[in-house]
């Protein structure tokens, strides 16, 4: 994943907003912050316990809209801890598989995880692919156009890469409204500290309906198909959901470890409340929905 996007999320020291009865009185201190923000993503296995388990419950439905064909060869942008990759080694049994991450940690897990020995993963940067013009017949992003600092520069490297007549994919989730998990967090957060409205996900770019698919189509892209792809997060109890922010993952997890014992505190009593209601403890169903668009390299590239 890709880190100095969240930088733009992440508010400076803010003075102290009008904040209601119960809010938090000020913002975790910017240093502390940063501190957190540095290691979101560097944490594999606390990543695949928050995030990577949603994950890999959407690849399946990604990799069926896109349109992957057994035999093509596939860059996998973004491959994190490799669900994208995992889910295409069971539907394309053929085809040749390559996953690209800035991190190393998910690099690593990747490969550690890998079903076959036909999905390779190696450190890169979807912004200066090192693939020659036209290599694989599908280009696929699953959950990280968002995170890119230059989109449209990663977008021209996921074209290039692409043989004419070949796709290009990807998926973000709606972070406004459709994706619970974090839609309940970041409510209770800004309740409690309204000052952190800016670090919301719900401004993530590219994450609102048609966004995605505009990008694709003044990229040049043709036949450009959109579509919303949901599914459900079963989680046993408040701790499998809470215990996933406090490793650190994320902009919501890299948030909870910056605060410091009381207000984490009250931040996890208002998602009992939120998620339990009047329930001492006990399973949960989440929903989350993510747009998706998928698009055709012109023939006559």
């Amino acid at each position: 994943m890709w880190l100095r996007i969240h930088r733009t999320l992440l508010p400076l020291p803010l003075a102290a907003a009008q904040a209601g009865p119960g809010a938090i009185a000020a913002t975790p201190s910017s240093a502390t912050t940063e501190q957190a923000e540095a290691k979101m993503f560097s944490a594999s296995a606390g990543y695949e316990r928050f995030m990577g388990r949603w994950s890999r419950l959407l690849a399946p439905r990604y990799v069926a809209f896109a349109g992957v064909r057994d035999g093509d060869r596939i860059l996998d942008i973004g491959t994190g801890t490799g669900a994208l990759a995992g889910a295409l080694e069971s539907a394309a049994p053929s085809s040749e598989l390559f996953g690209i991450d800035p991190s190393e940690a998910f690099i690593a897990y990747a490969s550690q995880h890998a079903k076959s020995k036909r999905a390779r993963f190696e450190v890169g940067d979807a912004q200066a692919l090192r693939f020659m013009d036209a290599s694989f017949e599908h280009a696929m992003a699953l959950l990280v156009m968002n995170f890119v600092p230059d989109h449209k520069k990663a977008f021209a490297e996921m074209r290039r890469v692409t043989r004419p007549g070949g796709t290009v994919s990807a998926c973000v989730w709606d972070y406004d409204a459709g994706m619970q998990m974090l839609r309940y967090f970041w409510d209770e957060v800004v309740a409690l500290d309204p000052a952190m409205a800016l670090k919301d996900e719900r401004h993530m770019k590219l994450s609102r309906e048609g966004q995605l698919g505009e990008l694709w189509k003044e990229g040049g892209l043709v036949n450009v198909a959109e579509m919303a792809l949901s599914i459900e997060q079963a989680y046993s109890s408040f701790e499998d959901y809470w215990g996933a922010f406090l490793k650190g993952a994320g902009p919501g997890g890299a948030y909870v470890v910056s605060l410091g014992a009381d207000r984490r505190h009250r931040l996890e009593a208002r998602l009992r409340k939120r998620l339990l209601g009047g329930r001492d403890d006990g399973p949960f169903v989440l929903e989350a929905r993510a747009w998706s668009v998928r698009g055709e390299v012109p023939q006559d590239q």
